[in-house]
């Protein structure tokens, strides 16, 4: 996010050239995965960005995984597509064992796995995740995983998913979250052996699926750290998804603005330029001051991050933020172009349909301002 990653970004926006609008119109267009685009961005060593270079990668902080994130955005294609992979990657780093880093981090990193699907929300709890009820039970050198995942994206083009399972009945845990374990399932082996996978329709192209598991069979070897306590493994990797996709969400904002601007200085109505009416101006002026007040929340998110601080409410607001500021960037575009703002070969619809996700995902706002009000104004617990 700093000048330190200028370089990174030249070359990220190099690979971005290659696959212009008329690449994501076509892929929106049939609801397909990006794989030409996740290729790229893999033979790159982009993916592989948090990988330490031991294994494989480029060993970078999460500021330069935003930088890369940010960028893809801002030239107009979608991380969406693959950027699981880089906030995933914090379980298995910070709490897998020493065989599963040598086994699975080289093939991830040169891109012969992908590691892309997170097993976690359920159709009965949704961002409730300590209510979930996918159960896994340890059958001599196995589990016997059974449950229900759904908004798992990118399911069908991962080989490897984290997947989150009770292996603690709930009113045996000594805590509330206690009891949770996370697993690493190779999907090659589980597809048709216990897991099913089905495609959700939705109004943007995200690859979102539901999941069906029936006694699927993980070996014991592939529980990551210590049984019981998944909650707290995939904590940090959430505050890590949500810096992650705040960056993309500036990325969005920054795409919005320039596009909406170049037009407002090239358009000519009544014989001006549409830009020089405070009517166009003014709206644009909000989008971009709320736009750079989001990027430097993300900013102080990742420097706490990195810092080994606690970082849950900067996380939290910096998602909220950057979310808000690239749905009022959209919003701004849209009304800055007119009717060709809904046209599909301008992208800008497109676009808003994919970052308006992200006042939803991963965690609405309505529960970040709850977290805020909780632990940050000290303010009753309100669910």
């Amino acid at each position: 996010m700093t000048n330190q990653f200028d370089e990174i970004r030249r070359a990220v926006a190099k690979v971005c050239a290659e696959y212009p609008g008329e690449y994501w119109r076509a892929k929106d267009d049939k609801r397909e995965y990006p794989s030409e685009f996740v290729e790229a961005l893999t033979r790159e060593g982009y993916l592989a960005a948090l990988i330490p270079e031991e294994f494989g990668g480029a060993g970078l902080p999460l500021s330069g995984a935003a930088a890369i994130l940010e960028e893809i955005q801002m030239q107009g294609c979608n991380g969406g597509a693959c950027h699981a992979q880089m906030y995933i990657m914090g379980t298995l780093l910070r709490h897998g064992s020493d065989a599963q880093k040598a086994a699975y981090l080289p093939k991830i990193a040169s891109g012969e796995l992908r590691l892309q699907a997170f097993g976690v929300t359920e159709p009965t709890s949704g961002t409730d995740t300590l209510s979930l009820k996918t159960v896994a039970k340890r059958d001599g050198d196995n589990y016997i995983i059974n449950g229900q995942k759904i908004w798992t994206s990118r399911a069908e083009h991962s080989d490897l998913m984290l997947l989150l399972a009770r292996t603690t009945p709930r009113e045996e845990a000594m805590k509330r979250t206690d009891g949770l374990s996370v697993f690493l399932v190779d999907m090659r082996e589980a597809i048709g052996n216990g897991l099913t996978i089905r495609p959700i329709d939705t109004m943007m192209n995200h690859s979102s699926t539901e999941i069906f598991i029936e006694d699927l069979k993980v070996p014991a070897e592939n529980l990551i750290g210590e049984e019981g306590k998944g909650f707290r493994y995939i904590l940090s990797g959430m505050n890590a998804e949500r810096l992650l996709i705040a960056a993309e969400c500036v990325g969005d904002a920054k795409w919005f603005l320039k596009k909406a601007t170049d037009y407002a200085n090239d358009r000519s109505v009544f014989g001006n330029p549409i830009g020089k009416n405070q009517g166009i101006q003014f709206p644009l002026a909000r989008a971009y001051a709320d736009m750079r007040a989001a990027e430097l929340m993300v900013h102080e998110g990742l420097r706490k991050y990195e810092a080994g601080e606690d970082v849950g409410a900067e996380a939290n607001m910096a998602k909220m933020l950057a979310a808000d500021a690239s749905c009022a960037a959209g919003e701004t575009c849209i009304q800055t172009h007119g009717g060709f703002g809904f046209a599909a070969e301008f992208d800008i619809e497109r676009k808003y349909r994919e970052t308006r996700l992200y006042q939803v995902a991963p965690i609405s706002t309505n529960l970040i301002l709850a977290y805020i009000a909780e632990h940050v104004l000290g303010l009753p617990k309100s669910y």
